[in-house]
């Protein structure tokens, strides 16, 4: 067989060693000490990272292996998951940073960034790097969430400050991508697209940990990164390997440095100085009489700008089309099975495309049209200034009605800290609950309200307590409707 031609880094690297030859000739042999380099040393040629995404709180189980191999991995994070239930918190973060382990950026909300508008793409990456900043880190990587890009959305990575940013599945195994490389170079040619193997999920055998490895060892070396999200024993996700089968993989890894395999987070692959914090686009609050939701009548197509909500031991069914109050489309909540909680569509949870901005100390007018067989509510989410959401509060009751009615209530004012809003009525019993025309207005500005022909508006039941979700709620990918 004829021997590939060197690469252009072998060319440089044989280059350097004839001029070190050179050099050494013209030093007296006396006092010369030879040194034997370590085997990853005299031949690094793979370079392996284990990366992680979503913060998820069992990730943590990862650590004695990783700390008994001396292993540092990369921990990309949704900074407004950061103690949600289910999550690491901002002193496991800390934690992880103190043992050597990088922390990088994986936007606020985890959205779709191909789906978002550009300017959306821009705040979920700008303010996820300034977060996780403000907490003491420093931050140079990035993940696209569900592996989602476009060139502008790669651009908007680069202007946000990173070095790097990662895809999934653009790297050859058994399961996928037939014909492309064993590995991605460690002098990637797009720094914002970087290639990496399929995420790990529970089907991926300790076989299948290994081949990764051999595979770029096998074919040239070059820089093999894995992608974990739970590491679990109880099977808790479909994504999930147990701590068992990722400490025999860690350890098995280390064994590898006598064949010049070594591991390095994606930062000490790349490289580079860290960069200035950017802003990302800022949005104004509705003023006057202007209508602040965005596609209040679900009439739009996408961005939807919708996603279920909910919370608790229930079964509802949604679907949206007829009848609706205006236009063609309303939504429909039928729940079944209920015990607690309740259940809602409302305004998407991210940072100014779809939820509307709101300014703290100000009050602000609630309204939605609505058909229910049982009293419904507004429950009412609140947005801090860093992007995270949580639940605020819960208007009074409103009676059942078979008919169309408006229900309107003005919230309390917006405590500081905040800065944006998501609201709905809820469905919070076996029934069913229509809804259709939300709208929100600054109260100071708030247009009256019409008599309309044939239809009621009633007053909320202030003599009944407020009841609503009382729990961190946090969007997942099957909650997204639109």
């Amino acid at each position: 067989m004829v021997p590939a031609p060197p690469t252009p880094s072998r060319r440089r690297r044989r280059l350097r060693l004839a001029i070190a030859a050179v050099a050494l000739a013209a030093i007296p042999l006396a006092g010369l000490v030879a040194v034997a380099p370590s085997p990853a040393q005299a031949a690094t040629r793979t370079v392996v990272s284990l990366t992680f995404d979503d913060a998820n709180a069992n990730q943590l189980n990862a650590l004695p292996a990783l700390k008994a191999n001396g292993m540092k991995a990369t921990f990309y994070v949704p900074s407004g998951f950061i103690g949600a239930a289910g999550h690491m918190t901002r002193a496991d973060l800390t934690n992880l940073a103190s043992a050597g382990h990088e922390i990088g950026g994986h936007t606020v909300n985890h959205p779709d960034l191909a789906q978002v508008s550009v300017d959306e793409a821009k705040r979920q990456i700008c303010t996820d790097r300034k977060n996780l900043t403000s907490w003491g880190f420093t931050v140079r990587s990035f993940a696209y969430p569900f592996a989602s890009s476009t060139p502008d959305v790669e651009k908007a990575a680069a202007d946000c400050g990173y070095n790097s940013a990662r895809l999934l599945g653009d790297i050859r195994s058994r399961f996928g991508c037939p014909d492309c490389a064993y590995a991605e170079s460690t002098k990637p040619a797009a720094p914002f697209a970087l290639k990496a193997l399929d995420q790990v999920d529970a089907t991926w055998t300790l076989d299948d940990l290994k081949q990764g490895v051999t595979n770029a060892e096998k074919n040239g070396g070059g820089w093999v990164q894995y992608t974990f999200h739970d590491i679990c024993a109880d099977a808790c996700s479909d994504l999930a390997i147990t701590p068992t089968v990722f400490s025999q993989f860690v350890s098995w890894l280390k064994t590898r440095q006598a064949a010049g395999t070594v591991v390095k987070t994606i930062g000490s692959v790349i490289g580079g100085a860290t960069k200035p914090l950017v802003d990302g686009p800022s949005v104004p609050a509705p003023t006057g009489s202007t209508n602040g939701i965005v596609n209040p009548g679900m009439e739009q197509g996408a961005p939807d700008c919708w996603m279920r909500g909910g919370w608790g031991t229930n079964t509802p069914a949604f679907e949206t089309g007829s009848p609706a109050h205006g236009g063609a489309i309303s939504s429909g909540i039928t729940m079944t099975g209920y015990v607690d909680g309740d259940a809602k569509l409302l305004p998407q949870f991210d940072l100014g495309q779809c939820a509307p901005t709101v300014t703290p100390g100000r009050t602000y007018t609630l309204r939605e049209w609505y058909r229910a067989s049982g009293v419904t509510q507004f429950a009412v989410y609140l947005r801090s200034t860093a992007g995270a959401w949580s639940y605020w509060t819960s208007s009074p009751w409103y009676a059942s009605a078979t008919d169309w009615t408006e229900a309107d209530w003005t919230t309390p004012a917006i405590p500081d800290g905040y800065n944006g809003i998501s609201f709905a009525l809820t469905i919070f019993g076996n029934g069913t609950l229509r809804t259709d025309d939300l709208a929100l207005y600054d109260s100071a500005g708030a247009p009256p309200l019409s008599p309309v022909a044939g239809v009621s508006r009633v007053a909320p039941d202030t003599t009944t307590p407020p009841e609503g979700p009382v729990e961190l709620f946090q969007p997942t990918e099957s909650d997204v409707t639109g």
